[in-house]
């Protein structure tokens, strides 16, 4: 049996896009805080629910995304959610270190306050020490 066959329902049941992609929230297992958006494709989707280690797609990379490959900041699948319009997907993670690339626990790090837009979360970890002292930047669109 292939993979695409074993996974053969779950992936009908997913909408993706006319470009192949799904959308996929990664939340905290445990205390259910989100931690990051980004996108999966087929192969994705496969991989992901074969290895139990959540992989993306990158589309600034064109090319599969092995969350923390190269920062070490790896997500395990714990859980894998369809919404009930099949067009967007929910993983509960256990996270290693940090979810962003800025350094912090989540991308979602900047709340509306007052006004104006305010840093809620301190960096954890300096990107230099994920990236390497060359890293300029990463898709901030993840993906």
């Amino acid at each position: 049996m292939t993979d695409a066959t074993a996974f053969e329902e779950v992936l009908a049941a997913i909408r993706f896009t006319a470009d192949g992609l799904v959308p996929a929230i990664a939340q905290a297992e445990g205390t259910g805080e989100i931690l990051m958006m980004a996108w999966m494709n087929r192969d994705a989707v496969i991989e992901t629910l074969s290895t139990g280690r959540v992989c993306y797609w990158s589309r600034s990379r064109g090319g599969l995304w092995r969350k923390g490959e190269t920062s070490g900041q790896v997500q395990r699948l714990k859980d894998f959610r369809v919404d009930c319009d099949g067009d967007t997907l929910l993983l509960i993670v256990e996270q290693d270190g940090v979810a962003c690339h800025t350094g912090r626990r989540s991308c979602f790090y900047r709340a509306w306050r007052d006004g104006k837009l305010e840093v809620i979360q301190a960096v954890e970890t300096d990107p230099s020490v994920l990236y390497g002292q060359n890293h300029h930047g990463h898709d901030h669109n993840h993906g």
